[in-house]
């Protein structure tokens, strides 16, 4: 999926779980909905942002131009590894999109604050959603790694009618949010 939702979408958890807990009356620390959602883009920010600032400086001051560099999704997975610089956001991409990883940075925060830190949770719907949503031919989502390399393949985030469907989904979902904290007040 791309970025931007991966932040909305974990902005909505976040809300809607706050409103469920407030109902409820068992909220004692409400969740950071922008931490929450800087939570959800974190694995593509941390894989593609150095990358694409070296590509960006080079493009601009090294005489490279977009014609010198392949399209990851025209390129076999096994041929991507070639290139040193896509070596590397292949490598930041399998360390940010593993579950395994987020449990285990996971626990360790938990364990040096000695709290949960639920905001982080939005870094594993990040993860969970991309499951489904990429397919073999870009970035399918090494969600085992580094315990294995099998990968789901999903479809494409980028076809016109999920697009569609996601961010339609995405206003409604923020809508009746919206509509519901009305009717509370």
């Amino acid at each position: 999926m791309d970025v931007f939702s991966h932040g909305l979408w974990a902005g909505v958890v976040a809300k809607a779980t706050n409103k469920s807990f407030a109902l409820a009356g068992k909220i004692k620390k409400p969740l950071k909905v922008w931490q929450m959602a800087i939570w959800g883009i974190f694995p593509d920010v941390f894989a593609f942002a150095i990358p694409f600032m070296w590509l960006f400086w080079n493009l601009v001051f090294g005489g490279m131009s977009f014609s010198d560099f392949p399209r990851p999704e025209n390129m076999e997975p096994a041929a991507r590894d070639t290139l040193p610089i896509l070596q590397i956001i292949s490598w930041l991409y399998n360390i940010s999109h593993s579950l395994i990883i987020f449990a285990v940075v996971f626990g360790l925060i938990w364990f040096l604050l000695r709290q949960t830190p639920w905001e982080m949770s939005g870094w594993l719907l990040h993860i969970l959603i991309d499951i489904p949503t990429h397919s073999y031919r870009f970035y399918p989502t090494p969600f085992l790694w580094p315990f294995s390399e099998w990968k789901f393949n999903g479809f494409s985030w980028a076809t016109p009618w999920f697009l569609i469907l996601n961010y339609s989904l995405i206003i409604l979902v923020y809508w009746i949010l919206r509509k519901k904290n009305k009717i509370l007040l």
